[in-house]
């Protein structure tokens, strides 16, 4: 049994499980606002059981395609597959049951009693998505909009599955998650810099120098902002999901004043710490803009 759980602790670290937290509030988002009302616990329970078997399977595939890339780079050579912790027949065990648990889930989030919901036929698009960014760093710079794209369908997934429908307010939030997963995946790609360069692997840093990638980065965070915006007009939301937006942009200018082209040291930071922070914020605003934004209005 000690053997079987330090494998799961070997994966669950090899594919950041604790990461969830990027995406997962932004799915939440999706299902507040689709009715703008509180969904269900069981519509709750399957979009985070969607959320985990989607990301588990995408990360899961991360390691495997590029297992062999990742034992040539000094910072990835000690995961689990290059260094033979864990096997590739187990981590395909592992994709394969995440793929189960995102099916099963899509299924489960059927609010109009189709015969084939709306959430499974959508869901080999996703599938798509998140395998082919593994791929994609190998021929086009674009892989940081395919890997945004992947995550951005997630507000768009929950939001399906709460309406059975894909409205213009969740395509918007689509792009801001996008734009956002795009923007600091390029401020991640710049400590790779040199061995993507050597390597031929194609990232925005490496094609275009670290100094214009976060230009780009920056840009694209602009964007981010604005699809926040243009959503919560739609909605009209009140003052709490606009101090969100508000406590976002402050987030964002911080998180890009912690890196320069010749000072990555405080990357991490950037990369890990505030984009969680943000995601977990932006829902919290979010949530409390519902629950009490029309006490305010009063």
């Amino acid at each position: 049994m000690h053997m079987i759980l330090e494998r799961i602790r070997q994966f669950g670290e090899m594919i950041k499980f604790e990461h969830t937290v990027f995406a997962l509030p932004f799915a939440y988002l999706g299902a507040f606002l689709a009715n703008c009302d509180l969904p269900s616990g069981s519509q709750l329970l399957w979009i985070t059981l969607a959320m985990v078997g989607a990301r588990t399977a995408a990360m899961a595939l991360n390691r495997l395609i590029d297992r062999h890339i990742d034992a040539r780079n000094p910072r990835t050579a000690s995961r689990a597959l290059p260094k033979g912790l864990l096997s590739v027949t187990e981590v395909w065990f592992y994709v394969a049951a995440a793929w189960a648990l995102l099916l099963v889930s899509a299924w489960q989030l059927n609010p109009l009693n189709q015969a084939l919901p709306l959430t499974v036929r959508l869901m080999p698009i996703a599938v798509v998505v998140l395998t082919l960014y593994s791929y994609t760093k190998r021929f086009t710079w674009l892989c940081h909009f395919v890997l945004g794209l992947s995550l951005g369908l997630a507000p768009v997934g929950s939001w399906v599955g709460v309406t059975g429908r894909i409205e213009f307010p969740a395509v918007l939030l689509g792009l801001a998650v996008l734009t956002w997963v795009a923007g600091f995946d390029i401020i991640y790609a710049c400590q790779d810099y040199d061995f993507d360069r050597q390597e031929g692997i194609y990232s925005i840093p490496a094609v275009f120098g670290i100094k214009n990638a976060l230009l780009v980065s920056a840009l694209l965070h602009v964007f981010t902002v604005f699809f926040l915006g243009w959503a919560g007009m739609i909605l009209a939301m009140g003052y709490f999901y606009w101090l969100g937006v508000l406590v976002a942009v402050a987030i964002l200018i911080y998180e890009h004043s912690l890196v320069t082209p010749t000072d990555l040291s405080k990357l991490d930071a950037a990369f890990f710490n505030m984009n969680g922070i943000l995601s977990v914020l932006m829902f919290g605003f979010t949530f409390a803009d519902l629950l009490f934004g029309h006490l305010i209005s009063l």
